[in-house]
């Protein structure tokens, strides 16, 4: 991040103070003040139906860019300049962190296939199709020379959606199936849209053929596999370790910063050894939540539930922020202000392919979905395909950190070609995230419309009788006996096979009971001395919360 807060403070007649570590102070100052501006802002409009936090952030930090434009006269050409090793080193774990610690892993894990075919075979479909469309038609525009890998990297760039706008337009409360279809494919979207940037920038594109498409889809299943056992063994080591160790007894600090620095490990060992540090973190925070939360003491349970939330949303502010003052880079703009009715072109044109590609997956998949499911309820309607198709369509930081990487070098771009394509990517984001952002919750109140005075009192368990009793990972306590007069025990490969849900819950129920609890603790652990009374008094309360998390 870099504010020549010298020139500024020049025009504030404050000339003695224009040192390099000044500068710094005062980036940081004005960063921490809009953090504080955007919370008591974003308060003042919860009620609102069309605003939220996120674009508030965005607002607020597009006008202060203009500010400190007007300020430095507009002869400052970095007031901000995008750091991807900021946003995905510093910015990204604990949003994506917290999000796995406090998902509804019955609705997760039940949509489980549901979110791999749109996560990852419907990155590839929008990827192809974005790629192939950029092909055609920016390669006969006059905006600079681009190459194949730059047409594929723009096909990789706009496949990523904005999993952290969805976190705030979107409600896990109200609206859980779409909440965790969404967020869920985003999460494995965001991943396996790096992993094809990734490739396409280390791919030999000379000799492309069918044995490089093969060696990426190889790729992306290693990625996944691996990145996954990965953040579940992060998540197990930290379960383990307090439940033998039992820091409690001495600090509850201890407890919190070891969860914390687990988590971040995770992610970092993810990004040492070049796996998806996205899908790492996410299933790290889904294992600690069934494991080692319970693990700890009662305070531990609150500090960590409060503290990865307050994080993550401090860090989604952050990234609003910066996306909405970087956008005002006076470098790049400079190459296209000859010409901006072609910038706004490529920029349109990008949005069309942004709709084109992600309709061309939604739709057809979800039809895919519903044949593999009997119950009506459990099937997606077209209403709901309308709404996972608009909340997809959001672009994000995740976008501009690939396009940074992609079209610049160090933040800095000399080639029209590549300005163009940063241009472009900036006015996506914020178009995609204002408009888009804007239109989603009332669009899900038109179409999913809710009883009026039941808004609060919505409960994110499942609606149909069925999905009550199949909460996959879920840390419920339901006795066999209770399940078996609902659901029958598998006792056939046909049953398996027509109930995968039923006879997969059954079996790791079993599994989970008699290998992992005794071994890494989770629900139903006593980390207090036996037959404490403070234990005896708050489990059943820890139970309930914990019920309701799930």
């Amino acid at each position: 991040m870099v504010f020549d807060s010298g020139l500024v403070l020049g025009k504030l007649g404050i000339t003695s103070l224009g040192t390099s570590e000044y500068s710094s102070i005062v980036s940081m100052n004005l960063f921490v003040a809009l953090l504080c501006a955007c919370i008591v802002i974003g308060h003042l409009l919860e009620e609102n139906r069309w605003m939220n936090e996120s674009i508030t952030a965005l607002v607020i930090g597009i006008c202060t860019g203009v500010i400190i434009l007007l300020i430095s006269g507009g002869t400052n050409s970095h007031i901000l300049v995008f750091s991807e090793d900021l946003f995905f080193i510093y910015l990204l774990p604990p949003i994506i962190f917290n999000a796995g610690f406090q998902v509804k892993k019955k609705h997760f894990f039940r949509n489980f296939m549901t979110i791999m075919l749109f996560g990852a075979v419907g990155t590839m479909i929008s990827f192809t199709i974005i790629s192939f469309a950029a092909i055609k038609i920016f390669s006969r525009m006059n905006i600079g020379s681009l190459e194949l890998g730059d047409y594929l990297a723009i096909g990789a760039i706009f496949s990523a959606t904005d999993s952290v706008c969805t976190l705030q337009v979107l409600n896990q409360d109200q609206t859980p199936l779409l909440y965790s279809l969404v967020f869920g494919e985003g999460v494995v979207n965001d991943a396996t849209s790096v992993v094809i940037f990734n490739a396409v920038q280390n791919f030999d594109l000379s000799q492309f053929n069918t044995t490089v498409v093969f060696q990426l889809i190889g790729n992306f299943f290693y990625l996944f596999l691996t990145s996954t056992l990965l953040g579940a063994g992060a998540g197990l080591l930290s379960a383990y370790v307090i439940k033998k160790l039992y820091f409690g007894r001495h600090s509850t600090d201890r407890e919190v910063a070891i969860m914390i620095l687990m988590a971040y490990l995770s992610y970092m060992l993810a990004e040492l050894f070049y796996l998806s540090g996205i899908l790492t973190v996410f299933f790290c925070g889904i294992v600690m939540s069934h494991y080692t939360w319970h693990n700890v003491t009662e305070k531990s349970r609150v500090t960590t539930k409060h503290a990865f939330a307050t994080l993550s949303f401090i860090a989604e502010l952050f990234i609003f922020l910066y996306v909405g003052m970087d956008a005002l880079d006076i470098e790049k703009w400079r190459f296209v202000k000859d010409s901006p009715g072609t910038s706004v072109e490529v920029s349109a044109i990008l949005l069309g392919m942004i709709l084109v590609g992600r309709a061309a997956f939604v739709f057809p998949l979800s039809f895919l979905s519903n044949l593999t499911k009997k119950a009506h309820q459990e099937k997606i309607d077209f209403r709901q395909q309308v709404l996972i198709w608009w909340a997809g369509l959001m672009r994000g930081a995740v976008s501009m950190a690939l396009a940074y990487n992609q079209f610049t070098k160090e933040g800095h771009t000399t080639l029209q070609g590549n300005a163009y394509m940063i241009t472009s990517t900036i006015t996506v984001v914020l178009f995609s995230t204002m408009v888009f952002g804007l239109i989603t919750q009332p669009l899900v109140r038109l179409l999913l419309p809710q009883p009026k005075g039941l808004n609060r009192m919505i409960s994110s368990e499942p609606t149909t009788p069925k999905s009550f009793l199949v909460p996959f990972l879920g840390n419920g306590q339901d006795s066999e006996a209770d399940l078996g007069r609902h659901i029958a025990r598998p006792t056939s490969l046909r049953m398996l096979l027509s109930t995968p849900s039923h006879t997969v819950h059954h079996y790791w129920r079993k599994f989970d009971n008699a290998f992992m609890r005794p071994v890494f603790g989770g629900r139903g652990f006593v980390p207090f001395v036996p037959g404490s009374p403070t234990e005896q008094s708050t489990h059943h309360l820890v139970d309930e919360e914990d019920e309701e998390r799930n």
